[in-house]
Formats: structure tokens, C-alpha cells, sequence
């Protein structure tokens, strides 16, 4: 590519919180400018977080209807290559599908959209379009989990055999969508969260960095989700037993009530040889444990020679210098700005840049809620993992 790519944007406005992290993640390597938006469903605020992030008053729209329009038929050296959907679950399909069928590119944020039945139209419409779709599954864009991912499709732990991942939060502890916090709101009303509040928000982080890192896929769940505080609708604790199709065993745990904590996302990998472990919260970090060996600690921007291509690939600053969320963010923003970049360009992007999750995610990410929420709900030990 001889430019940057343009972006555009529906919600992230003003009174956002994702929206900015896109837009920071977007930024980071230069490869992206954000040339327009949609940034509110409230006329006022998406007027002045256009203008406070010095957008031309003509190309900050009122919906994102009107922006897919006016973009369509701009001359082909302006107009948007791609939009960023950072909308509550229940707005993402309209957004995501009109977007497709003007032509556009598009990124996502998870889940991808409120329903397995959604996620599957747009499944069908990025196989009859040829267009791209990334979801934002951020953890997959850590260089370490990169690692862990290149040395399980290597063979060097053997056979895997059991996964442990876990996601502990503590900010939903008390009920706090009545105390005027608006992403506790929406994230606990069923017409706007889904099926699951918990394991829709992230359960499905979880679920998808297990499938990610051991290259296998769910078959089997046996599910039990909770409500734990007291007066709330919808569920903020659960667990799941996992069975994979190559024969491993899983559990995961998601709880928004873990009083204390703040985004403790660990992921534990055992197979014959030895396992891998790896923590959000010292995400520089992998720990690989031997079975006939002393354990080993690998870590991002050092040690080349033992990190693979795809851990190097996205690595931003050399050892000891911490990388974390945004950088994380920002490594999937760029493999799928690399990844168009040479689709406009007529090139054949590289195995690295085509890392990024895809509609594929999106789908299984549905279909695990879905089936979680049915096994909850059954007297049935196991429920099938059924797309």
C-alpha cells in the first residue's frame, strides 16, 4: 500500500468506552486513519465527537445507514475501506450486513452479533461477498499466546490432553446497572446482552483462546451459569466442563463477582511432554513446564531464537519493555490491514498477517453461548456442540 487505509466508525462516541480503544489500536502502526463515522444514535454527541476527533463536518454522519450511502458513491480515492462496529451486541448485525452489501470491509467487536441465527447470515455474506471480517478476540493478539499456540501446533507438549482457562472480574460484585453505570446496564439486559451476560462478554474470550492456542475444536459441553447478586436478571458467574475434538478435556470459568479482581485471564495447556501457562496480567510471560525438564520461561521481545514466527511477528519493543492490551489490540488491527492491504494490492498476504480472527470465530463464539446456556438449562450431563 502507498496510503492508509480509511476507516470509519459506527458508535464509540463521546460517552463510549471500546470505541477509543479501537481507535488508539487503529492508530498504533500508522497503517489506518479514521476518515469518517457514525459515532452515536444521538444527534448531539455524534456532531461533537466528530468534530473532537477533527472529522470534516461532512463526513460525520447521523447513522450509520447514511454513512454507508454517501461512502458508497464517493470517488474511490476518499471513500472508506472498511468500518469498525463497536455497538452493544444487539446493534452489531444491521450495521455488520449493510456494510457487506455496499461493498465494505468490516471489523467487529465480540460477540459478533446477539444471535447464533445472525452470525450465520453473516457467515453466508462474507462467503457470497469475498469481503474480510475481523472480530476483535483481543487475548489472540498477544505475541506469548502466539507462542503457545506455534508450539502446540508443533507438537512440542505432545498430545494435549486438558485445558484449564479461567476469567475472574470483580466489577459486577454489586448491582451496579442500578447505580447509573451504563456498561453494567446494557451488558446485563437481555434485549441487549443476549442469551448469556457472562459468558457472552467474556465466556466467549475464554472459549476462544482455548480453541486458539490448542488448534482444536469444542464438541461436548456440560454447563452451569449462576446469578449471584441478588436483584439482577441475567447471570454474572458460571462454569463449564469442556471435551474437545481431539480427544482432550477441558474446564473453563468466567465470574464477573470475583470480588477483587480485575481481569485475571489465565490459560493453562497440558499435553504428554509438559504444559504452558500464560496470565493477562503478565502477558510478556509464557511458562512452559517440562515434564523431564527444568521449567522454562519464555518471553516477548527476547529470546528470538526460541520464539516462533508468528510471536515475533508481533512484537513491538525489545525485552523488558512491557506490551499489553492496547498493543494486543493493536497487533490485530494491523495482520488485518496487512492482510487488505495486499488484497487491494492483488498480493497473497503471509500465514503472520493473516493471524487475526475471522467470521469462523464469530460463529463458534455464538454457537458457545447457545449451547452453554442450553446445557445450563438441562438435565442432560452432556449437551452437543452444535453450530
Amino acid at each position: 500500500m502507498n496510503r492508509k487505509l480509511r476507516m470509519g466508525m459506527v458508535g464509540g462516541g463521546q460517552d463510549a468506552f471500546i470505541g477509543a480503544i479501537h481507535r488508539l489500536a487503529a492508530n498504533m502502526d500508522g497503517l489506518i486513519e479514521l476518515s469518517c463515522g457514525a459515532l452515536s444514535i444521538k444527534p448531539e454527541t455524534a456532531i461533537a465527537s466528530g468534530k473532537a476527533l477533527f472529522l470534516p463536518e461532512s463526513r460525520t454522519y447521523l447513522t450509520y445507514e447514511e454513512m454507508f450511502k454517501a461512502e458508497k458513491v464517493l470517488p474511490a480515492s476518499e471513500r472508506m475501506d472498511f468500518v469498525t462496529i463497536v455497538t452493544p451486541n444487539f446493534a452489531h448485525f444491521a450495521p455488520a450486513m449493510m456494510a457487506l452489501d455496499y461493498g465494505f470491509n468490516v471489523v467487529i467487536e465480540k460477540p459478533i452479533t446477539f444471535s447464533l441465527e445472525e452470525a450465520k447470515l453473516l457467515d453466508q455474506k462474507i462467503k457470497e461477498t469475498g469481503l474480510i471480517l475481523c472480530l476483535t478476540h483481543t487475548y489472540s493478539g498477544y505475541p506469548m499466546v502466539k507462542q503457545a499456540k506455534a508450539m502446540v501446533r508443533e507438537g512440542k507438549l505432545g498430545n494435549i490432553r486438558k485445558v484449564w482457562v479461567e476469567y475472574p472480574q470483580g466489577w459486577l460484585s454489586k448491582l451496579s446497572e442500578r447505580e447509573g453505570n451504563a456498561q453494567a446496564a446494557w451488558r446485563t439486559d437481555p434485549t441487549k446482552a443476549g442469551k448469556s451476560s457472562v459468558m457472552g462478554d467474556i465466556g466467549t474470550h475464554a472459549a476462544h483462546l482455548a480453541e486458539y492456542i490448542t488448534g482444536s475444536k469444542i464438541t461436548d459441553v456440560c454447563a452451569e451459569l449462576n446469578t449471584l447478586v441478588e436483584g439482577r436478571v441475567m447471570d454474572d458467574d458460571g462454569a463449564v466442563m469442556l471435551k474437545f475434538d481431539n480427544g482432550s478435556k477441558g474446564v473453563l470459568m468466567a465470574s464477573q463477582v470475583a470480588a477483587g479482581e480485575e481481569n485475571a485471564l489465565r490459560i493453562r495447556v497440558y499435553g504428554e511432554k509438559g504444559g504452558i501457562e500464560w496470565l493477562q496480567h503478565d502477558p510478556n510471560t509464557l511458562i512452559v513446564k517440562w515434564l523431564d525438564e527444568p521449567t522454562q520461561i519464555l518471553r516477548a521481545g527476547s529470546n528470538y531464537a526460541h520464539l516462533s514466527s508468528f510471536a515475533t511477528h508481533n512484537c513491538r519493543t525489545p525485552g523488558g519493555h512491557p506490551e499489553g492490551y492496547l498493543e494486543a489490540f493493536a497487533n490485530i488491527y494491523r495482520n488485518f490491514a496487512l492482510t487488505l492491504g495486499c488484497k487491494l494490492d492483488g498480493l497473497e498476504p503471509t500465514p503472520e498477517m493473516l493471524d487475526f480472527p475471522s467470521v469462523e470465530d464469530g460463529l463458534r463464539g455464538m454457537a458457545f453461548i447457545d449451547n452453554v446456556v442450553t446445557s445450563a438449562h438441562s438435565d442432560q450431563k452432556w449437551t452437543p456442540y452444535v453450530l
